[in-house]
């Protein structure tokens, strides 16, 4: 095992700058009061800052306990860590979509002929107006019930492209799966398909080395990584791409929770069996994952290799593919006020009549979405809620099982995914909703991450999904009591957890 690895050594400094940092304002303080009071005086005006955010209220508790129980070390540890600043890179991503905003294609929201139209248009008119993302027809869904049926056709379709490949994955590892894939890639790239790769710095960190990424780049592929990780202490770096999109040509788009690696594929079995659901769009919806892609790519990518004409990755004459329902794929940006995913959960659930199928690999939620969940069922709504059996990261497994009691009073179905565990992202309601993306129900996912998901409406695919949570279901456990201790111990665990949930 290597101990000097990228990621041990950035984990290294942080600790060094938060030991070494702490001792040397405490000998300050001591030494200069003037300074102490200076920390007293920031930590006020953090608390102040705080308090007045537009942000959950437990998000908002977790950081005043801090600012106010460090004094007078909490302000600064604010500024640096929990304060929402834009760095130039990312400031010009926001930048970069005022810009693709002129590309989407600016037609009036299609009609759609049910009895909860207006709702569904008001949906749609809410993530256009704060995202500028909009709803499409002449679109083809495919939905995958498990990431190996997803990889076939994937690669399928790579092997297929003629003019460019975009690829955008939160982890990518040494793995079969990527050895694939990157088979393909080097082929294409010598083919002079325009390929281009996004990864994220921290969740690709240990195979994406410099020296592997100028492996790539002369096998002709082109690799931008997504908000390098340095060993500095601001909150930009708690800001990672979680997105995961595959784009072949403009014409076709894959999404879904599904990373790079054998586990996801159940060529390697981690944690039992690996549950992973995503979807294939063809057609004219492609545009808005490609836009998407590309307002990443000029952000972090260097000066030259900008994509200065979006025109010339738009598929003509996709406006003439059948689709039976409407597609509106969306980004969810850390940055704004709107937590668009969030968001759009919430609606499907407040607007929910008769049930709602859940899919979700944490469950880490603000009062909202508890509230949201508990309203629905005590309306009669038949919410079921689906999450691992067996847990990829312990102490958040404790975590979402803590959150339990809170759903199963109010009448939330839960189940746990027995066979193993459950990395999908996913709602269905009424036969006529879905979303299926890469958003989690935990803080990470709705408040930190870049994110996206495709929404769905009125399609066939729809009773596919649907019968795919209900087939999940008769697999899964069904919870009837919380899982957690009910030990005096164990209740302060969870309450502990529950209090710094939003900085997990």
């Amino acid at each position: 095992m290597k101990i000097l690895t990228r990621l041990n050594i950035i984990l290294f400094l942080f600790v060094l700058q938060i030991v070494g940092g702490i001792a040397l304002l405490y000998g300050l303080f001591v030494r200069f009061p003037t300074i102490y009071w200076f920390g007293v005086v920031l930590s006020i005006l953090s608390f102040l800052t705080i308090i007045k955010t537009n942000k959950p209220s437990s998000f908002k508790l977790s950081w005043v306990i801090i600012v106010l129980g460090m004094l007078p070390l909490g302000g600064l540890f604010y500024v640096l860590y929990g304060n929402k600043r834009a760095t130039s890179h990312i400031k010009r991503h926001i930048d970069e979509h005022a810009l693709i905003a002129k590309y989407l294609d600016c037609a009036e929201a299609p009609n759609v002929d049910s009895e909860i139209n207006l709702r569904m248009e008001k949906l749609f008119h809410y993530v256009r107006d704060v995202s500028a993302y909009h709803v499409y027809e002449n679109t083809d869904i495919e939905y995958y019930k498990f990431g190996e049926h997803m990889f076939e056709a994937m690669l399928e379709e790579m092997r297929n492209a003629k003019k460019f490949i975009f690829l955008e994955y939160f982890i990518i590892y040494n793995s079969g799966m990527w050895d694939q894939m990157l088979e393909i890639l080097i082929t294409k790239a010598s083919e002079g398909v325009d390929v281009r790769l996004i990864i994220d710095d921290f969740g690709s960190m240990k195979l994406f080395t410099n020296r592997y990424i100028r492996q790539l780049r002369a096998g002709g592929i082109k690799v931008v990584r997504f908000n390098p990780m340095r060993p500095i202490l601001f909150m930009f770096m708690n800001h990672r791409d979680h997105r995961k999109i595959l784009v072949v040509d403009g014409h076709i788009a894959f999404n879904g929770g599904m990373n790079i690696s054998d586990e996801y594929i159940n060529a390697r079995l981690r944690f039992g069996v690996w549950k992973d659901t995503g979807i294939r769009l063809k057609g004219s919806a492609v545009w808005s994952f490609t836009l998407m892609f590309i307002e990443m790519w000029d952000t972090f990518c260097k000066q030259d290799e900008r994509i200065d004409d979006y025109e010339i990755y738009k598929s003509i004459g996709d406006n003439q593919i059948k689709g039976d329902g409407l597609v509106l794929p969306f980004g969810d940006c850390p940055l704004g006020d709107e937590q668009i995913g969030e968001n759009v959960y919430i609606d499907i659930l407040n607007q929910a009549k008769d049930y709602v199928y859940i899919f979700t690999p944490y469950l880490i939620i603000s009062e909202r979405m508890t509230y949201a969940l508990q309203m629905a069922a005590k309306r009669g709504v038949d919410v079921r809620l689906v999450t691992p059996g067996i847990p990829d990261k312990k102490l958040i497994f404790r975590l979402t099982r803590s959150y339990y009691r809170f759903l199963l009073a109010a009448g939330v179905k839960i189940y746990e995914y027995t066979p193993g565990f459950l990395h999908a992202k996913s709602f269905v309601s009424d036969d006529k909703i879905a979303v299926v993306g890469t958003i989690n129900l935990d803080y990470r996912s709705l408040y930190l991450h870049f994110e996206c998901a495709t929404l769905i409406y009125n399609g066939e695919v729809i009773s596919e999904i649907k019968q795919d949570a209900l087939d999940t279901i008769s697999e899964s456990q069904k919870i009837v009591r919380p899982k957690t201790k009910k030990s005096l111990v164990g209740a302060f665990v969870d309450s502990i957890l529950h209090l710094i949930s939003p900085l997990l």
